[in-house]
């Protein structure tokens, strides 16, 4: 089981990543929103925003989300790790049910070109 230590680095290298894409994902990643990430088997989240093309996690929290973000992510620690690494494909993941994206519909049509 991952860490949260290696769930931070992972959201960490995530917005690295997002912040050097181009084209299309980088656009998508251009948005301005809220953004949590509930690690379920740690049962812990990330809360931040998602903007400029980052990932700024401003806070660690026990349990479920307490706000409900903009866009909403819910995954074990060991698939965001996965993913990340490139080992586990987000559509897949996403479509079997390991990986929840909840968000506006106006804003997965924009997110959809990250996957």
């Amino acid at each position: 089981m991952a860490t949260m230590e290696e769930c931070r680095a992972a959201l960490d290298e995530l917005s690295d990543n997002l912040a050097g894409a181009n084209g299309d994902v980088r656009a998508a990643a251009a948005l301005d929103r809220s953004l949590s990430c509930h690690i379920t088997d740690l049962d812990r989240t990330f809360t931040g925003r998602l903007r400029d093309g980052r990932i700024e996690v401003e806070h660690t929290l026990e349990g479920p989300p307490g706000e409900r973000a903009q866009i909403r992510l819910a995954m074990k620690g060991d698939d965001l790790v996965a993913m990340v690494a490139g080992e586990l494909n987000f559509a897949r993941a996403w479509t079997s049910g390991r990986v929840r994206l909840e968000a506006g519909f106006r804003d997965l049509l924009t997110l959809r070109k990250l996957l």
